[in-house]
């Protein structure tokens, strides 16, 4: 049996994607960028959409690169966001660009699903947060269109990409599971949900799990491995944690952050708290919530005209600089979810709340972060108390690791140690998957934690001494009833 493998991963994230090449064996993992680019909405008209055609366009061009690079290309696995999907008809064509989550289409479809389905009923079947972008609400906006009426098969992004590679359909469970349709004990299709909502049985094909073949790109004869096709599924893998007791923050333009579980939580104060039960790989649950996290930078970098990382570097020195908690947002209320003029809003709503506004980019920053690290401390100190989960140390794994302000006030905030790192977690998590089903390592998570230990670069924060108080007063200001 061979003692490595090199295949590429396929991370496409909202702003940006990559194809990424890992050499990996029981040693450990290298892993090098075959090829990047980037992604971001289109505006038809009155809908946002995604460039679908163009994704898969760079996807092959970035597998044509891998496999020039490295002929001995074993495997390729395909993770991206969540809950966006295209609709095929009969002949598999796809109808129509897929919609953006941030489109305004699914403006108070929750509330009108929820009123018919009932929030305890729903919650007890699928286990998920209640958000205005789930694919249930998504689908049930387009229930009555002509695209629908004329589908037969969703496909959510990844397995989107994965059907005009190598013809073959599917749907991976762990990006399944954050449709709201997906029973959480069963990890199959809820047949009773789908029905009581209104939406077509047949949209609702077959699931794969990750390890399971998906098929071969046709172009170049290169096998499809189903990963944890969540992105988040596949971070979470690649959180270089020893044993159970932490808590994770998978970090980019969402806050993920959670506790992983061996099965779900599904009481009522969960449910109230608004936390979600999504499918992890090896029969886990990412018991988490979905923060706002650097999006509410990132638009607003866009806002002032700034984008490349030596605009971030500056507006974090500045911050740095910034008198601590001086005006503090909730970085989750529905004002700031979609595109826009951010700072304007931030602004609005420090002086709803009676806080200085701030005067600058920095100042902005600086708001924007302390948030940020107060709303992960929230969410790391429900997920242990709702789950009954301790937990000794935080692990930020993603783009946001790099952000030594946010991993320090996060430490702060959380009265925790933080450990920042990797990077490139969900690459890699894509080619751990990928490397066992092709029988290179073996065992389970923490087999797998163990191999990432011995070759990344992680960084540890240290919570400062006298922090406590500073952070509790912050979180009665921005939730004072709470």
């Amino acid at each position: 049996m061979s003692r490595r493998a090199v295949v590429a991963a396929v991370d496409l994230g909202a702003a940006s994607g990559r194809v990424m090449v890992a050499d990996v064996s029981p040693d450990g993992v290298s892993l090098a960028q075959a090829h990047r680019f980037d992604n971001g909405p289109v505006r038809l008209l009155d809908t946002l959409h995604w460039d679908a055609l163009r994704l898969y366009t760079e996807v092959l061009a970035g597998l044509r690169a891998a496999m020039a690079r490295h002929p001995d290309l074993a495997s390729v696995g395909i993770d991206s966001w969540a809950v966006d999907y295209g609709l095929l008809d009969r002949d598999g064509a796809l109808l129509g660009n897929p919609v953006h989550y941030r489109d305004a289409r699914t403006d108070g479809v929750l509330d009108a699903v929820v009123a018919k389905l009932g929030a305890e009923w729903l919650y007890g079947t699928t286990g998920l947060q209640l958000l205005p972008f789930n694919t249930l609400f998504q689908l049930t906006s387009a229930v009555d269109t002509p695209a629908m009426a004329a589908a037969e098969r969703m496909l959510l992004i990844p397995d989107l990409l994965s059907y005009w590679l190598t013809g073959v359909a599917g749907t991976e469970v762990t990006n399944a599971s954050t449709t709201q349709l997906l029973d959480v004990r069963t990890r199959e299709w809820s047949s009773d949900l789908i029905a009581r909502a209104g939406l077509p049985a047949r949209l609702f094909g077959e699931l794969r799990r990750p390890g399971d073949s998906a098929g071969v790109v046709r172009e170049m004869g290169l096998p499809v491995t189903a990963v944890g096709s969540h992105d988040t599924a596949c971070a979470v893998v690649a959180v270089p944690a020893e044993g159970e007791r932490f808590a994770y923050v998978s970090c980019g333009t969402w806050s993920l952050v959670g506790v992983e579980l061996p099965e779900p939580v599904l009481s009522a104060a969960s449910r109230a708290a608004n936390f979600t039960n999504e499918a992890g790989v090896d029969g886990t649950v990412r018991y988490l919530r979905n923060v706002m996290g650097l999006w509410v930078l990132q638009e607003s970098m866009r806002a002032w005209g700034l984008s490349d990382a030596a605009d971030v570097t500056g507006l974090l020195t500045g911050a740095a600089r910034e008198p601590a908690l001086g005006a503090l947002v909730d970085v989750d209320d529905p004002v700031f979810l979609p595109p826009g003029d951010m700072p304007a809003r931030i602004a609005a709503a420090c002086a709803a709340s009676g806080q200085p506004v701030p005067r600058s980019p920095a100042g902005f920053t600086r708001c924007i972060v302390d948030s940020l690290a107060l709303a992960h401390r929230r969410a790391v100190r429900q997920a242990s108390q709702l789950s009954g989960r301790d937990v000794d140390a935080v692990h930020i794994v993603g783009g946001g690791a790099r952000n030594t302000l946010l991993c320090q006030l996060t430490a702060d905030a959380c009265g925790l140690p933080v450990v920042a790192g990797p990077v490139e977690a969900t690459a890699l998590g894509n080619a751990l998957v990928q490397a066992r089903a092709l029988g290179v390592v073996h065992g389970g998570l923490s087999d797998l934690r163990a191999l990432l230990r011995r070759g990344q670069q992680l960084r540890s924060y240290r919570p400062a001494s006298g922090a406590e108080a500073a952070w509790q007063a912050a979180e009665t200001r921005v939730h004072p009833s709470r």
